[in-house]
């Protein structure tokens, strides 16, 4: 356990942004999942939506550019598969 204050603040700090970027990536997860899984894949729509969610993460720094960048192709190419 921290002792010095500035420790302790940190220590708050970590554990709000945990919370927040935990919620924001369980948010992405889903939206991936919930696209992948349905039948409609190829309506723009649909990818608009799940790629928004990508976006929002990688403005929030919950993912890396790269790997939005790398979601959001995976999901076209799969899309134009369909």
């Amino acid at each position: 356990m921290a002792n010095i204050k500035s420790a302790k603040k940190r220590m708050r700090q970590t554990v709000n942004r945990q919370a927040r970027n935990k919620s924001v990536r369980s948010r992405l997860r889903t939206s991936i999942k919930k696209h992948r899984t349905s039948e409609d894949r190829a309506k723009p729509e649909n990818l608009s939506a799940t790629y928004s969610e990508i976006d929002h993460a990688r403005k929030k720094g919950v993912i890396h550019a790269n790997a939005a960048a790398r979601y959001k192709s995976r999901l076209a190419k799969a899309a134009a598969k369909t």
